[in-house]
């Protein structure tokens, strides 16, 4: 085996053992985009007390300086925030001594009081605020979340006039240490409506479509057949003999989501910084190993300079693509790392995060539909599982909660995402790695034993295989829109994508092929 080819594994099954922990549904927020709370149908309403539960944007101003908005929650009293940052206006903020709010303080005179939680309960501190003459009530959480801010049948809600609003303890840390240091901090919030329409979809769609599909063909229509040498990975001093292949059995997939839940769950009771900086340092190894084999695969089909190398001392051959190669792609790899905040840094990861799938599935396959069930199907029952039934034993989904990680970190970068447009939260559409790496591995199956067996574009499998991921895709983002939440892909891919073969396989005779092909 030479260094190449193990190069190559590596990167297959380093990326295969994390892969699954990225964003399952298409679509999420991202940045500082905030989450959509619903009616819990648990907490009373009644008069003083019955106020809808909306995201609210708090922007502030640091000494003049406009600081990245954070995301709070309205409270079930109080007043009304308006629904634009031009209805309403920045007001100074002032923490109210005591500093939990508790009592009045009339230094809160026509500014925002930002308050800690504890000692007393939210309507006591919303009193002792109002009656202070403050305009709204900014209110730190004790816990790094947002929590719905309710009454019980035996309160006796005031009259109060002004707004309250939760933010997280890490959000609001940033506001007291800020006033503490002596800085002048003013406010302004505001409960933006959600925009009808998402023009960022389609591109996600057509991104996540046409990376299945150009990973399927790769081999053939970039590398072309008949050069069985793909260019080295980055590093190497020979080209290797032929690529190194990581088959796929059914009890290595099945095995692969058990180990994968196992690791879910370590992540969602010990989720911290490191682990998702262990993510970015592991995607950007990847993304590196893919941006040099889809860019040498360019350059050497195109120029036909696989073959000329140099040598150089202490590293020995190496070919003149990777010279001219590797440089470029470690300077995208360290330009994304060093500015994952920048509001460009989607088009590095989107870039990295293509180029690692491609090589992933050139080096992973499938040899038949068996193995894709077990693969397919064990994914299918992990999604439903992991965002759908855990609440009902961890109170709360662990797919969800592993994939928004934590506020002071990283946001995991093992997606593709597209800025949504006319969305004031400066959100994100995203699709996990996952959905088009699981599916993709189907895809490509199906062209290979189209070319073995030589059928065509219309009596072929890959042609079908694809309209289903397409359509199953579409009707992922159906079910987030009429649902309003993040929707696990899978559900809808699975069942478009291997039930399509399966059927079609069925009625022209050759599932038994299928099942038992070797392609």
């Amino acid at each position: 085996m030479t260094s190449s080819s193990s190069s190559r594994r590596g990167v297959a099954l380093l990326l295969l053992s994390f892969l699954v922990l990225a964003y399952r549904a298409p679509v999420a927020a991202g940045g500082n985009a905030a989450s959509d709370f619903e009616e819990d149908g648990m907490s009373p309403k009644f008069p003083g007390c019955d106020n809808p539960f909306k995201n609210v944007k708090v922007m502030y101003w640091v000494d003049g300086n406009e600081m990245n908005a954070l995301t709070g929650i309205t409270a079930r009293f109080g007043g009304v925030l308006p629904v634009t940052a031009s209805a309403t206006q920045k007001l100074p903020a002032v923490v109210p001594s005591p500093r939990t709010g508790c009592a009045k303080d009339t230094k809160l005179a026509g500014s925002i009081a930002v308050a800690e939680r504890g000692v007393c309960t939210y309507l006591e501190k919303a009193s002792a605020v109002d009656s202070s003459g403050a305009t709204a009530m900014l209110l730190v959480n004790d816990k790094n979340a947002l929590e719905m801010m309710a009454c019980t049948q035996n309160d006796k809600v005031p009259d109060l006039k002004i707004p309250i609003v939760l933010v997280s303890n890490s959000s609001g840390l940033k506001i007291f240490s800020a006033i503490d240091g002596g800085a002048k901090v003013n406010i302004l919030m505001y409960t933006p409506t959600k925009a009808a329409f998402d023009g960022a979809i389609p591109f996600l769609w057509l991104m996540a479509v046409s990376t299945t599909a150009c990973a399927a063909v790769w081999t053939t229509v970039v590398v072309g057949e008949e050069n069985k040498k793909p260019p080295p990975a980055a590093g190497d001093q020979e080209a290797p003999a032929e690529p190194e292949i990581v088959e796929l059995e059914a009890k290595t997939a099945v095995l692969f989501i058990v180990v994968s839940s196992c690791v879910l769950l370590f992540l969602f009771f010990f989720t911290s910084i490191w682990s998702a900086w262990l993510l970015v340092i592991m995607f950007c190894f990847s993304g590196l190993q893919g941006l040099h084999f889809v860019t040498s695969s360019l350059i050497v089909r195109v120029f036909k300079c696989g073959d000329a190398k140099v040598k150089l001392p202490l590293i020995g051959n190496v070919t003149v693509v990777t010279l001219a190669v590797l440089p470029v792609a470690l300077f995208v790899v360290v330009m994304w790392a060093t500015h994952q905040s920048s509001a460009f840094a989607w088009v590095g990861q989107n870039l990295m995060g293509i180029c690692m799938m491609i090589l992933v599935l050139q080096i992973v396959q499938m040899p038949n539909i068996k193995v894709a069930s077990a693969l397919l199907i064990s994914a299918f029952l992990y999604d439903i599982f992991w965002v759908f039934i855990s609440p009902l034993i961890f109170k709360k989904s662990v797919m969800i909660t592993v994939a928004k990680g934590t506020e002071e970190g990283p946001s995991l970068p093992m997606v593709l995402k597209m800025p949504k447009e006319f969305d004031v939260w400066n959100g994100y559409d995203m699709i996990g790695f996952g959905d088009i790496l699981f599916p993709g591995l189907l895809v490509a199956f199906s062209f290979r034993y189209d070319r073995s067996h030589g059928k065509g574009l219309t009596d072929g499998y890959f042609l079908y295989v694809m309209i289903g991921y397409a359509f199953g895709l579409s009707f992922t983002y159906v079910g987030l829109y009429l649902m309003k939440s993040g929707q696990p892909a899978l559900l809808y891919l699975v069942p478009c994508t291997l039930g399509t073969i399966t059927l079609l396989g069925a009625q022209r005779g050759e599932l038994s092929q299928l099942w038992n092909a070797k392609a």
